[in-house]
Order: C-alpha cells, then structure tokens, then sequence
C-alpha cells in the first residue's frame, strides 16, 4: 500500500473499500429487460460517454421527447443524432473507440439506468426515418449493442435534489452563454463589446427555435 493520499491500483482500492456483493453484482444484466424498457421509453435525457483511441473520455447530453431512443431489441439500441455545432466529438470517438456508456433519466425518477455496451455511428434510412421530428430527418444516428444494463439507486439524486423545484438555481446568476464563450475566447483582459455579446445571444437564441432538428 501506498503512503500517499492516491489510490494508484485496483488492489490498493479493493484493499480500502472491499468487493461489491449481492445485488450490487448480480443487478447487472446483459440486455434490456421489460424495466430497462419501460425506463428508456419514458426517458427524455441521456448522458453518452466515450472516450477517443487515446483514452481521452468526454460525456456528451443528448435529449429529446420521451421515446427518442428507439429500442430494436432486447440487445440493440438507436440515438438519432441531432443538429449541433458540428464538433462531433462523441460520433468521432465512437469511430475509433466504440465502447460507451449511457446514462438516463426520467425527471421525477431519483434511480436511473445505466447502459454500457459497443457502438457504431450508422446511416441506416429507416431508423432515420423513424426519427423525424418537426419534418426533419436525422443524418445520422449511434447504434448501441447492449454489453450490461442496471438500475442505479436514488442516492446521487437525492442528494442533489435534482427534481425538487425550490432547488432550482435561478440562470441570472452567472451571465448568458454567449457572454460567457465571448469572455473565455478572448484575448486576456479583453472584455467582449455589448453589441457583439447581444449579437451572440440572439443568434443562440435564434438557433434553439429553428435548429433543434
């Protein structure tokens, strides 16, 4: 065992915290039972995480109506993929390292389900079409082959009183996100001019109506 405050391997951590047991090990399924079902199909929200060739992770939010995520099996899931700014970051991992994981949420849900597994970044026309929204068809889209699937406690959300409407914080409190990029992305010192930061906004703002699919 190590003297410092790091835990360095598996066996110094398994030494601090013991092993998993009983249904914290057996919940893990491999495929989608009818409540890994029901959970995805009522759930709006998902946090994607992968991580590139070098081990460079990155979390990504996806979201749409309930539903958006469409089970083909009990081993395959589809996410459409959405408009965004063209970064790519999660498809081109993907492209390079398929493992992910999912993360979802149903608001007023305290548990949430985890799902891990292989994934590929697809063009298959019917899956697509499935996804249209508002008249608008999705490019491309992850397909997800199902490794293991879990029901994770309460715990995290309760804490953070996540759903609970008099912890929500109030967004005027820290600047618009235009603001904020402006700042981040300038030159140190410089102060972004009232004009360009309302330009920014409103094209933000403008792309959250016409853009989300």
């Amino acid at each position: 065992m190590t003297t410092d405050a790091a835990i360095h391997t598996t066996t110094e951590l398994r030494e601090f915290m013991g092993e998993p047991a009983g249904l914290a090990v057996a919940k893990a399924i491999d495929h989608l039972d009818q409540y890994c079902r029901e959970f995805i199909v009522r759930s709006p929200f998902l946090c994607l995480g992968t991580s590139d060739a070098e081990g460079h992770a990155d979390v990504s939010p996806r979201g749409d109506q309930p539903g958006f995520v469409q089970i083909l099996d009990d081993h395959t899931l589809f996410i459409p993929e959405r408009p965004g700014n063209k970064r790519a970051d999660s498809l081109s991992n993907i492209t390079v390292n398929p493992e992910v994981g999912l993360l979802f949420l149903v608001p007023g849900f305290d548990d949430c389900l985890r799902v891990n597994g292989h994934a590929s970044v697809v063009r298959e026309p019917t899956l697509l079409e499935r996804a249209t929204v508002r008249g608008r068809t999705p490019a491309l889209g992850i397909k997800v082959s199902v490794r293991e699937a879990y029901l994770h406690c309460a715990k995290a959300i309760r804490r953070s009183s996540l759903w609970d409407s008099d912890a929500r914080q109030d967004r005027s409190a820290l600047p618009s996100i235009g603001r904020m990029i402006l700042e981040q992305t300038a030159t140190e010192g410089a102060q972004p001019e009232p004009a360009v930061v309302s330009e920014v906004d409103a094209l933000i703002e403008d792309n959250y109506k016409n853009e989300l699919y």
